[in-house]
């Protein structure tokens, strides 16, 4: 199957024409009006003053982008202020925003991903979407293309599209074109009347073939690739190749294809939420039944509900282990509902649902032992995943071994739902004391601490007020410092596990050695044993 490529090309994106909503002049006043001629009640309303976006460049305030209205009157990009104005004395200008210009071609993007989960940024002010295999859930290239024509244009955008083979070819189509379909395979023929301008060369490179007489892509197409790599390298023959449909490289999308999906796309969108509830259980189920076919489970689901307005609303559970259990899915989906700080809104509807497994490992059915603790593990489980689509993956941690001799780095904790990971914890030998205590202290606390020898263990210490006599010492295990780490030189540590003489077990240590030439060393209680 031969790829397909839809690209949209914005030339003033909403947030201008929201600008020019605030910034419009006030209408005239009814005396002018009705010299004018005609009452005020039957006269048509003037049309809205050009608008042009404008920006600091070479010196000098430059037209970035032009309304309707402005292109009309002779008005294009590069053009200064000054100028634009000296044309056009009523011209209202609104200094560009490029950072609005990013967050609402992302919210386009955000639209387009329920016609094609491959939708990637075309800058400038464009989108590109993989629509391969996509065009006949909606009736075909050319009803896709009406539709999303539809939707954009009720929002008030301005936009071409185009349908081609590559990338490059429907990108330059839409910008240098009044866009639409290309067959397969006729590429190379509608663009080659294109002006070079459309291989989006640097500005020298453009400026030497010129000078050289050429124009089009076809007067570049007809002269030698290796000529043309020698002169000015291979990213044009590449740029040329790919525009013209001969070489096709696919596009990086926003959101990385998952791994298994199933949506539900409405002709009339859905009102009630009764109604959405019920096409969530049957995605649920359907997804259920495609992992089952696979030997597979899902560790991750992400829900989509796209509204008609254009908004979507993303709702994401996780499992701790693979699942394929559709109702432990759809019982994570209603807790997450309902931890939802901005409830879900059906407004004017929704028209599509999708379910997405972004992350999906093997899952293989193992007979239950008859001592139950298979039945407990999931019941553990299942707690786990409720608690974190409640509360939030980041607030429901666990811990994980490292690799690594120093107490204070063996352990880290990482949310609960991720997968297994780090080192196995060491298993003490059997009826051997625990070689580290069961709670650590961050950071280590000091102590006041009287030993018999120096270097010895200590025969009292002094924490929290409290004196603590020592009935039985065991150490010292000296663990120095990674010495791969940065940073300040850290002393050695001598530990010992010491036990007081009502039998409460402590972890202590000594930073540094007693030496002439530095201050003694300091002692810190570090852990408690049981």
């Amino acid at each position: 199957m031969s790829r397909r490529y839809l690209a949209l090309w914005f030339p003033f994106l909403p947030t201008d024409r929201l600008r020019r909503e605030k910034r419009a002049p006030a209408a005239a006043p009814a005396s002018a009006r009705m010299e004018d001629g005609g009452g005020p009640a039957g006269q048509a309303p003037a049309p809205p003053p050009p608008l042009v976006l404008v920006e600091m460049q070479r010196g000098a305030l430059r037209i970035t982008a032009c309304d309707r209205p402005a292109l009309d009157q002779g008005l294009a990009p590069g053009l200064t202020l000054a100028d634009a104005r000296a044309r056009i004395p009523g011209l209202v200008s609104v200094e560009a925003d490029p950072e609005a210009d990013r967050r609402q071609i992302e919210r386009l993007a955000a639209f387009c991903d329920r016609f094609t989960p491959l939708v990637a940024l075309d800058p400038p002010h464009g989108l590109m979407l993989d629509v391969t295999g996509c065009a006949h859930l909606f009736g075909g290239e050319a009803a896709l293309i009406a539709l999303i024509g539809r939707r954009l244009s009720a929002g008030g955008l301005a936009h071409r599209a185009c349908i081609a083979g590559t990338p490059e070819a429907a990108h330059a189509l839409a910008r240098f074109t009044q866009g639409g379909i290309v067959p397969p395979g006729g590429d190379e023929a509608a663009t080659r009347t294109l002006p070079l301008a459309a291989l989006r060369l640097p500005p020298e490179t453009a400026l030497a073939l010129s000078r050289a007489g050429l124009k089009t892509l076809a007067d570049l197409a007809e002269r030698p690739s290796a000529a043309l790599s020698a002169r000015f390298g291979e990213g044009l023959a590449a740029r040329l190749r790919r525009t013209l449909g001969r070489e096709d490289i696919r596009i990086t999308p926003l959101r990385p294809p998952p791994d298994c999906v199933v949506e539900r796309h409405f002709a009339e969108p859905l009102l009630a939420m009764e109604s959405l509830e019920a096409v969530v259980v049957r995605l649920v189920e359907e997804a259920a039944r495609v992992l089952e076919q696979r030997g597979e489970g899902g560790r991750t689901f992400e829900f989509s509900i796209f509204r008609s307005d254009g908004a979507v609303r993303r709702i994401r559970v996780e499992t701790g282990r693979p699942s394929r259990d559709a109702g432990a899915v759809l019982r994570l989906y209603r807790e997450r509902l309902d931890t939802l700080a901005d409830p879900l809104d059906p407004g004017f509807g929704f028209d599509a649902v999708r379910l997405a497994v972004p992350v999906c490992e093997a899952l293989n059915t193992h007979q239950p032992q008859l001592d139950g603790r298979a039945v407990e593990e999931e019941a553990v489980a299942d707690l786990v995943d409720r608690l974190v689509a409640r509360f939030g993956r980041d607030r429901v941690l666990r811990f994980i071994g490292q690799d690594t001799h120093d107490p204070r780095r063996e352990a880290r904790m990482i949310p609960a739902t991720s997968p297994p990971g780090g080192v196995r914890w060491p298993a003490p030998q059997p009826h051997d004391p625990p070689t580290r205590p069961l709670q650590l202290f961050d950071p280590p606390q000091p102590i006041e601490t009287l030993a018999e020898v120096p270097d010895g263990p200590p025969l009292r210490f002094r924490w929290r007020r409290v004196l603590h006599e020592i009935a039985r010492a065991e150490g010292p295990e000296r663990i120095a410092p990674e010495w791969w780490r940065d940073g300040p030189a850290e002393p050695a540590r001598d530990y010992y596990r010491i036990e007081d003489a009502q039998g409460r077990r402590f972890w202590v240590f000594r930073a540094g050695f007693y030496e002439a030439e530095s201050a003694p060393p300091r002692w810190y209680l570090h852990g408690l044993f049981a």
